[in-house]
């Protein structure tokens, strides 16, 4: 059974992630991705992305080796097929969580 995250959007609401513990595996499949790692009970976000096919994005992301030097074990995922929902809730998870990679949509 796959472990699940709720990252809070900033609006009330929240969107429900599953946590992978390995980069391997990925399905051809649209959504969104967030690099992070655990202390306590707690999810802290390094980088949020989005991907219109998991399987070639993250096997070799550019910013994962920054995130994992920032500490990043884990890799939480959401499978959303529409693009126009993937920009709105990725500019929503960077605007509220202000991971410190990413350096657009603040």
């Amino acid at each position: 059974m796959t472990e699940k995250w709720d990252w809070d959007l900033g609006n009330g609401e929240s969107l429900t992630f599953d946590v992978f513990a390995r980069n391997i595996g990925w399905n051809k499949v649209a959504g969104l991705y967030i690099f992070a790692y655990q202390q306590g009970n707690m999810w802290y976000p390094l980088y949020v992305g989005q991907t219109d096919d998991f399987s070639s994005r993250l096997p070799n992301h550019e910013r994962l080796p920054q995130a994992i030097q920032r500490g990043a074990t884990h890799i939480h995922a959401v499978v959303i097929p529409q693009q126009r929902r993937r920009d709105i809730l990725e500019k929503m998870l960077i605007q509220y969580l202000q991971p410190p990679l990413n350096y657009h949509y603040r």
